[in-house]
């Protein structure tokens, strides 16, 4: 059983927001927000999630410029890219337990290989909503501490969180050429985190599997696996 929506006000402390008091308008973007286009009601969230999109970006290469500084462009990019994906918009999500304020359709509801799409599309939908209501200030406001918990984990990682590549240069480094992927689609449904298998191989009869909701995520899961396999983790 779902449980029963909670004030937006709620929400808007949640987000460490409470400094601004919300407007009747501003009620109305978190409700867009949060109202997913599965609930059949309009209006919904693909505007402010293509906004967020963007402000996202943004936001968290500020970030990243105040935080490290010194770190080369190419490191920025990869951290970045760490720092606005899917997972971890999920995660967001999950953080805030979005689902206590969100409109979702039955089916959607239902369905709990959607639950972790759904929000990540909403968690976007969200940012777009507090730059409209607080500017980019207060969407760095709520971010920022997030993305300091996620930047530690990722930096900490000696991949950084990007197995595949490290996995190539191991690979090109001991002149065994380039790893093949070789990915299966098990299931269709949307959201499903084991929709894809991946099969990575190399010479010397090395290989190892990955799942993932994406091909990508299969296989980074099956690269990470192999380097644990070379690793004795």
């Amino acid at each position: 059983m779902s449980q029963p929506r909670r004030p937006l006000e709620e929400l808007w402390e949640a987000l460490n927001q409470s400094s601004k008091p919300l407007q009747q308008d501003d009620l109305a973007l978190l409700q867009e927000a949060l109202t997913h286009t599965s609930s059949g009601l309009n209006p919904h969230h693909e505007q402010l999630e293509f906004l967020g999109d963007a402000v996202l970006r943004l936001t968290a290469s500020e970030f990243i410029a105040a935080a490290y500084p010194h770190m080369p462009v190419g490191e920025r990019s990869s951290l970045r890219a760490q720092l606005v994906s899917d997972s971890w918009l999920a995660e967001l999500g999950a953080n805030i337990e979005i689902e206590r304020w969100w409109q979702i359709g039955p089916k959607a509801s239902s369905d709990a290989t959607a639950a972790a799409t759904i929000r990540a599309e909403l968690s976007e939908a969200l940012i777009g909503a507090v730059y409209r209501i607080n500017a980019l200030t207060a969407v760095q406001q709520w971010l920022t501490p997030h993305w300091q918990r996620s930047a530690e984990a990722v930096l900490a990682d000696p991949h950084r969180g990007n197995c595949k590549s490290a996995l190539q240069e191991w690979s090109q480094g001991e002149g065994l050429g380039l790893p093949i992927y070789t990915c299966e689609e098990i299931s269709q449904r949307h959201g499903d985190p084991r929709r894809f298998c991946c099969r990575v191989t190399l010479p010397q009869q090395l290989a190892a599997e990955g799942w993932g909701g994406s091909r990508r995520e299969a296989e980074q899961q099956a690269a990470r696996a192999a380097l644990d396999q070379l690793t004795g983790s």
